[in-house]
């Protein structure tokens, strides 16, 4: 467990990998995605994940200090390697992974250190690709007790997900992002509605008790449903580069514009230009300074 000490706003949990692209290996992940933008939007965060003691994962430590983010909960294991996902395109921007198992973000540890270090943050942000196996599993379910706003980006990845470890995941969120397939699929998982998106929406707010949640619609924009009210914002269309970490990108920014308390449309702007920023450049992690995240929302919403 490196020593680093930084207080944080926002905690990711889960897979910090290489993604091997045809063009070239880059960082990725989506929970160190979503903890590289938020610290680029000012909130400061930190990636609970574990590497292999080896280049890969020196390079990856390496990363993390120079975007400036925390390293105390990251894990090293002598035993498993750091994570590789083998990327391909299709259709020119979509993308498909096979993901390498075991590797080290498989046996993350140390629950009960993790939670004294995470105590006082406000967000805790997870997945369900981090629980395939039984360490990372149960680490992450006791995690799940603590007292913050927990954020489930769904991200359904079959093989790794069933019914009952998809139950406990939504039963402790109090945000949920789905894109419309997954929602789709929970309602088919859970004998849901298929009466249209609001029907389906509150089927999972009153089956798993969550009081928040987003779907995406790619250039259709996304809602935002908070307790009894529905928020709705059309996307524009862009020139994309690549769509990997683009969700991600999404995310970061409407947890930041939640920090911050915004209105909920200000959140759902916020959150779509910024994935449409990310996805009109290479990566998950691409450089690049706020200004033209701010500039390229400004025109596309005209404000």
């Amino acid at each position: 467990m490196k020593q680093e000490t930084l207080a944080t706003a926002a905690v990711c949990y889960g897979e910090i990998l290489w993604d091997v692209l045809p063009d070239g290996p880059q960082p990725g992940g989506a929970p160190l995605n979503v903890a590289y933008h938020l610290n680029k939007m000012g909130v400061a965060s930190g990636l609970i994940s574990r590497i292999g003691d080896d280049t890969n994962g020196h390079k990856l430590e390496e990363l993390m200090d120079n975007w400036g983010m925390n390293k105390a909960f990251l894990q090293t294991d002598k035993e498993y390697a750091t994570s590789q996902v083998l990327a391909r395109m299709n259709n020119g921007n979509e993308v498909t992974y096979e993901i390498v198992f075991p590797v080290a973000w498989d046996f993350i540890n140390e629950a009960n250190r993790l939670k004294e270090q995470i105590k006082s943050s406000k967000y805790f942000i997870y997945g369900s690709l981090a629980s395939r196996n039984d360490i990372s599993r149960n680490t992450l379910i006791e995690l799940l007790d603590i007292d913050a706003i927990k954020v489930f980006d769904i991200n359904i990845r079959p093989p790794f997900i069933n019914h009952s470890l998809l139950e406990i995941l939504l039963t402790k969120a109090d945000i949920v992002k789905f894109n419309e397939a997954e929602l789709s699929m929970v309602q088919t998982m859970f004998s849901g509605s298929f009466d249209g998106e609001p029907q389906m929406v509150k089927f999972i707010q009153d089956r798993f008790n969550v009081p928040e949640i987003i779907v995406t619609k790619g250039e259709f924009g996304a809602s935002y449903y908070k307790n009894d009210e529905a928020h709705h914002i059309w996307g524009n269309e862009i020139k994309v580069t690549d769509t990997i970490g683009s969700g991600d990108s999404f995310l970061a920014a409407f947890i930041a514009s939640h920090y911050l308390s915004d209105q909920p449309k200000d959140i759902l702007m916020k959150a779509i230009a910024m994935g449409g920023f990310i996805a009109t450049k290479k990566g998950g992690c691409p450089q690049y300074d706020i200004s033209e995240y701010i500039e390229f929302k400004n025109q596309i919403f005209k404000t």
